[in-house]
């Protein structure tokens, strides 16, 4: 089995909220910077992105809290991989945050594709690109997805 891809962060000021725990926003925040930074570690950083003339798209971003994060709390942040088009062009990344204790804060599910600057377009991503995709560890409930949703799904 592929173990989750993790980054670790600790929960900033500009993190917080009114009500004193992690804003919505800042989850978003650290879902970007886990993703970029996994594909960066894997040999595909920003300038290959750009260089190629692609980028990712986030079509959707379902966010579910446990439990609340706290101002300078060292989180975890897993990325796994929960669905992937067959061109590879569409995938659904999963980011869980996970507290000091062990436990999972939150979970977000994203649905991304692969858009061509150029085109202006949603594109089958470079073999590199769409390798990197397929390494990434998959959730139990993975599945193959069509026209950027899983087979027989609404997500």
């Amino acid at each position: 089995m592929i173990k989750a891809h993790e980054t670790w962060f600790s929960v900033r000021w500009a993190d917080m909220d009114a009500n004193g725990h992690m804003k919505n926003t800042a989850y978003l925040d650290y879902c970007h910077d886990s993703r970029m930074l996994y594909f960066k570690e894997n040999g595909f950083p920003m300038e290959e992105f750009a260089r190629r003339r692609i980028g990712p798209v986030v079509a959707v971003d379902e966010l579910s809290y446990f439990r609340e994060l706290r101002l300078y709390e060292d989180i975890t942040v897993r990325l796994l991989c929960a669905g992937l088009s067959k061109d590879r062009a569409w995938f659904i990344f999963i980011n869980e945050f996970v507290a000091p204790d062990g436990k999972t804060a939150a979970r977000v599910k994203s649905r991304i594709c692969w858009f061509d600057l150029a085109a202006r377009k949603i594109t089958p991503p470079p073999d590199a690109l769409g390798d990197l995709v397929e390494k990434v560890a998959r959730t139990g409930d993975f599945a193959i997805m069509e026209n950027g949703r899983p087979k027989g799904g609404a997500a």
